[in-house]
């Protein structure tokens, strides 16, 4: 595997452990762990705690798949395997 596919993957990961960890933040600490605290606030007249258990870690998860999207086309511009521009034979194992 060339040094420029390992830079891709390394890049991918990285990007995906950190959406996944933020995810989990929303999800898990602010939707169990601090949902008391949270209450203390109102969003849209719901208490922030529990908008957070219901509908807060799908909204931030479906925020978090269009991001990743875009971001990743952006990192498969920057390492050259874009799928529009270049034909499918073109990878990172052919570079």
């Amino acid at each position: 595997m060339s040094g420029n596919a390992d830079q891709y993957w390394k890049a991918n990961i990285r990007l995906m452990l950190s959406l996944l960890a933020l995810w989990f933040f929303v999800s898990f600490f602010c939707g169990i762990l601090i949902v008391d605290y949270l209450n203390q606030f109102q969003l849209l007249g719901f208490k922030l705690g529990f908008w957070f258990s219901h509908q807060g870690s799908i909204f931030v998860f479906v925020m978090l798949i269009f991001y990743y999207a875009w971001r990743m086309n952006r990192l498969d511009k920057q390492f050259g395997v874009y799928e529009e521009t270049g034909s499918p034979e073109q990878g990172l194992d052919q570079q």
